[in-house]
């Protein structure tokens, strides 16, 4: 406990047993120890006896002058790092090279760590002495841990490994929410918000200042990448720059090449659409990478990766082509649409784009253009004509039947390009918002095939299972269920673990709405087999013991919802004469 006091001079407890070993009379040796060891200050010894007459304990006395001066001492450790004196390192070094002995004495130690933690550049011998021991390393400050990390990749890796391991777990438990919405979904959270997780803010703080550091994860990020093909840590690329642009870090966001785009981007996504201004930015930026230069599309690419940058370029891209289906132009002719297009093909190609090193933009397939946006533009005439047709007078409608079959080519570019695909996918979830249930059922049987199965892909499926909510009452009938379950859900629910935890979230949720004989099948169906994980096996017991609970105590008739204003009532007379017709 007392170690490291004897290389200062100063006595210890083994000195005193020596002492009172050794000695003809213990209380005189007491007594010159005490003289000897105790604060220097003539005028205390004749004050210390009238604490003896008030009952305090000597050590009581020496324990507290000790924490005050424990608390001055690093009180102006701190005063002099701030300041601007020249040598104000030097006389930190001097401190260090005195109080460094007693680093392991737990009344001393918080001096040395405070003295560590403020020299920009702690002598290497020490630094060596604090990661050997593993109390000590535990104990210093984040500053003294960086010093260390940057020279030892592995030590860094072992630190940052639990926390990516802890985001991806974050995001997957998000898009397995029990809460299905529209309004409230795994893209609802602002980026702001977003970069307050703890992840983000415990990455941020470990890194601090040091660009080798944020250069270490960025390495983690693109091997983890790589490895998983999880786009959640595209995801975190973006939120760890920008955490750092929050905290004015210019010595890394300066020498980022990303940053810039990074940041238009995120305004982007804050408001879910790619406006005309920020595309001609984004667009400069990507023009811009130089010769030489290429390396830096990888890390766009990835940047454009992120779900939220995908989401928010394919929203605008369909906003988009409503905007030209209104002015009767052609996908083709509409520069803002290309540019958007380019985006979300380079993100797309991030994987392949790392993995190949070969830093070079995708080239986009010009048929999606001519051939794939035109049949998906023909989905949505067809829909609009038959929606016109049933609004008009009984004498001037024609036979017309509601198309079942979709264009060829809609249905090839679905299953053949990942860009295209992920237009179809969102274009689905526009008729499901719209609660358009005749160009639904049309739709769904042609995502069981698409590009690398995106369509049973946690993403795609957490937002259709929230917006199906809005078409609740349409559970009620065969027809729309038979398109859900038989035609999308249940064809791969046994082979894909999460398809089958989707279509129980679902059916958690709208269970009440479903029909009766159609509910029953589909729960003898949806029984998880033993191999099953255990969130399957937990969703599937909700779901049994919501519907025992349901038929133990059958719903109420449901009474008229009542608008209440929050008005104060006012009583108005009625004459007699008024007839009383219910509002």
């Amino acid at each position: 406990m007392f170690a490291g006091l004897p290389e200062l001079g100063i006595s210890n407890g083994e000195d005193l047993k020596e002492t009172l070993t050794n000695c003809t009379e213990p209380l005189k040796a007491i007594d010159q120890f005490q003289t000897e060891n105790g604060i220097l200050l003539p005028t205390l010894q004749s004050a210390l006896p009238f604490l003896d007459l008030h009952g305090t304990p000597r050590l009581e006395f020496h324990q507290s002058v000790f924490d005050e001066l424990r608390e001055k001492l690093m009180e102006r450790v701190a005063t002099i790092a701030e300041g601007k004196e020249e040598d104000r390192y030097v006389k930190l070094e001097e401190l260090l090279e005195k109080s460094f002995p007693l680093v392991k004495m737990p009344s001393i130690q918080p001096v040395v760590m405070q003295v560590m933690k403020h020299l920009p550049k702690v002598p290497e011998k020490k630094l060596k002495q604090v990661m050997a021991d593993k109390e000590l390393y535990k104990v210093c400050a984040v500053e003294v841990k960086r010093q260390i990390w940057q020279d030892n990749q592995a030590l860094f890796g072992d630190e940052v490994s639990p926390l990516l391991k802890q985001y991806i777990v974050e995001k997957e438990a998000a898009l397995f929410s029990s809460d299905l919405s529209v309004l409230h979904n795994f893209f609802s959270p602002s980026p702001k918000t977003r970069r307050q997780g703890e992840v983000v803010q415990k990455l941020t703080q470990m890194i601090g200042k040091n660009v080798k550091l944020y250069d270490m994860v960025l390495q983690f990020l693109r091997t983890l990448f790589l490895r998983t093909r999880n786009v959640h840590y595209c995801t975190l690329r973006a939120e760890l720059l920008m955490s750092l642009h929050d905290l004015d870090i210019s010595e890394i966001c300066s020498v980022d090449p990303c940053h810039k785009f990074t940041w238009c981007l995120d305004a982007c996504i804050r408001e879910k659409f790619v406006d005309a201004k920020r595309a001609r930015e984004l667009q400069g930026f990507l023009d811009g990478v130089k010769k030489g230069q290429e390396q830096v599309l990888g890390d766009l690419s990835m940047i454009l990766c992120d779900p939220f940058a995908s989401n928010t370029l394919v929203l605008s891209l369909v906003r988009n082509l409503q905007e030209l289906l209104g002015q009767d132009a052609l996908p083709r002719d509409s520069p803002d649409l290309l540019l958007l297009l380019r985006m979300l093909s380079l993100g797309q190609g991030a994987w392949d784009m790392i993995d190949s090193q070969v830093f070079k933009e995708p080239r986009l397939d010009l048929e999606v253009v001519t051939r794939f946006l035109p049949a998906m533009l023909s989905v949505v005439v067809d829909d609009y004509t038959y929606t016109v047709e049933q609004k008009l007078p009984s004498e001037e409608k024609t036979s017309l039947i509601y198309p079942s079959s979709l264009p060829d080519a809609f249905n090839r570019y679905l299953q053949e390009n990942r860009v295209a695909c992920e237009m179809g996918l969102y274009y689905v979830l526009h008729i499901a918002k719209q609660r358009n249930r005749n160009a639904l059922q049309r739709l769904l049987p042609a995502l069981v095939e698409t590009y690398n199965d995106t369509a049973f892909g946690d993403i795609f499926l957490h937002l259709l299972t929230g917006h199906l909510t809005l078409l609740s009452d349409d559970f009620g009938t065969e027809e729309f269920c038979s398109a859900v379950f038989d035609n999308f859900l249940m064809t791969s629910f046994s082979s894909k673990e999460n398809v089958h935890r989707h279509t129980l979230r679902l059916l958690l949720h709208l269970h009440h709405k479903v029909l009766p004989s159609r509910l029953e099948a589909l729960v003898k169906t949806l029984e998880p087999p033993k191999q099953s994980s255990d969130p399957v096996k937990e969703l599937y017991t909700q779901l049994v013991e919501k519907l025992e609970a349901q038929k133990k105590s059958p719903p109420q008739p449901a009474e008229a919802p009542t608008l209440d204003l929050g008005l104060h009532p006012v009583t108005v007379p009625t004459p007699t004469s008024a007839p009383s017709t219910p509002l």
